[in-house]
């Protein structure tokens, strides 16, 4: 039987989970990613598990369902340490599901504080006074006001989380932060003591991370981004080590798929064409009609594959034409055509041969590995903040393939083609 894990990692969503995974092989962490909640006990030996989810969207109280769930397997694996992963933008709407996810976490874990904290600020999310900032403009003035699923309209993160739960929400601020991990466990101390339940944490570098992180190692759940985690390692005596990320040699042919819609993907988007290599667009509007839009990139990508360079088939597209696509077929029904297009694509281009591929989109991530029938990935070096290569093994890839899942506000404009030159290093 493998050993006890040290640190169970809960995440809302799939690229949510390698992100988070992500922070802690960087750290020192062997780490293995499965997808949802296993039936069994491990398969390989880590020294963390991220558990994968699809709920940052769903119902608050099927939310809660599998989160406790994942937090049950986790328990039952030796975790000393649980850690509920969300979004850095924060993504949640006044009913949840972050607020409902972490207070029902507390109640089975039996600790009455812990923290919350979005800060990444090795992708430009940095939290002061209590506000998100993406990038330079705080979160309610980013892209993320236009959020198809869950639109951010307030940076205000102890109004948002307050909205969410019955505990109380506070703040420790970026003075105690700055003065180490003896002040903010002090500023935590006077919280509880105030009858406080969830403290949001001021976080504007790294260097805030790594001050907060010693301060963090006696609470049983830590929810936050990904950014906390890597100070974490740390706390169990692990230091970083190039072990860590080693994954088997990679080969077979190249493709991209996204069905991401932010900004940041739009972009890398249009550096993949400019660059000249083969792209195709998926029309929303021609799935819903039912043509075999599917069957058709695949006879598509079927040709250009054999040439050896990377294809992308996207769906991605501006805020003006996702809105359009939405008043026709409604948000749900719109965005569930895509991703089960683009999955239906994902596993027919492994089916022709990729073994490296990039999936673009946190929804869209998640569909493609549902159907790739993926039940666990190992985390291996970082591309870009936030975004690491994986190796897996699926029915249609018996020996195994290579995959990073890119949460769509992620990555490089030149993403999608640095990715392959990263793992061929």
């Amino acid at each position: 039987m493998s050993r006890a894990i040290l640190l169970g990692g809960i995440a809302d969503d799939f690229t949510g989970a390698t992100d988070l995974a992500n922070n802690l092989v960087r750290a020192g962490m062997r780490v293995v990613q499965t997808i949802g909640v296993p039936d069994a006990a491990r398969a390989a030996d880590a020294d963390a598990v991220v558990v994968a989810l699809k709920s940052r969207t769903i119902p608050a109280n099927e939310a809660v369902a599998q989160s406790l769930a994942a937090l049950d397997w986790l328990r039952a694996q030796g975790a000393r340490q649980i850690y509920f992963k969300y979004c850095s933008t924060f993504d949640s709407t006044p009913a949840g599901n972050i607020g409902p996810v972490t207070e029902a976490l507390m109640q089975a874990l039996g600790c009455d504080f812990t923290i919350a904290t979005p800060a990444f600020p090795d992708n430009g999310r940095t939290v002061f006074k209590g506000y998100l900032f993406v990038g330079d403009v705080l979160l309610n003035e980013s892209g993320m006001r236009q959020h198809p699923l869950t639109p951010m309209t307030d940076a205000n993160l102890v109004r948002v989380l307050q909205a969410q739960t019955r505990r109380r929400v506070g703040l420790i601020d970026h003075r105690s932060v700055a003065a180490g991990a003896d002040a903010a466990r002090a500023r935590m101390a006077a919280l509880r003591a105030e009858g406080v339940g969830i403290a949001i944490v001021d976080a504007v570098s790294n260097e805030d991370l790594w001050r907060l992180g010693p301060a963090l190692a006696d609470l049983p759940l830590v929810t936050a981004g990904s950014g906390v985690a890597i100070a974490l390692p740390a706390n169990f005596g692990l230091a970083p080590t190039s072990q860590a990320a080693a994954l088997p040699a990679a080969s077979g042919w190249q493709a991209v798929v996204s069905g991401s819609c932010s900004q940041a993907t739009n972009a890398q988007v249009a550096h993949f064409i400019a660059r000249g290599h083969a792209a195709l667009a998926l029309d929303p509007l021609r799935i819903a009609v039912g043509e075999d839009v599917a069957g058709q990139a695949l006879d598509w990508a079927r040709g250009r594959l054999a040439d050896g360079a990377p294809v992308l088939v996207y769906s991605t597209a501006e805020p003006a034409a996702v809105q359009t696509i939405q008043d026709r077929l409604g948000v749900a029904q719109a965005g569930a055509l895509v991703e089960q297009t683009v999955a239906a694509i994902a596993r027919g281009l492994v089916g022709q041969g990729v073994r490296q591929l990039v999936v673009a989109g946190g929804e869209t991530s998640g569909a493609c590995v549902q159907a790739l029938g993926i039940a666990q990935l190992r985390i291996g070096a970082q591309i870009d903040p936030g975004v690491p290569w994986c190796h897996a093994l699926s029915p249609a890839a018996p020996q195994g393939l290579h995959l990073t899942l890119k949460s769509g506000n992620f990555g490089g404009e030149d993403f999608f083609t640095r990715a392959f030159e990263v793992l061929s290093a």
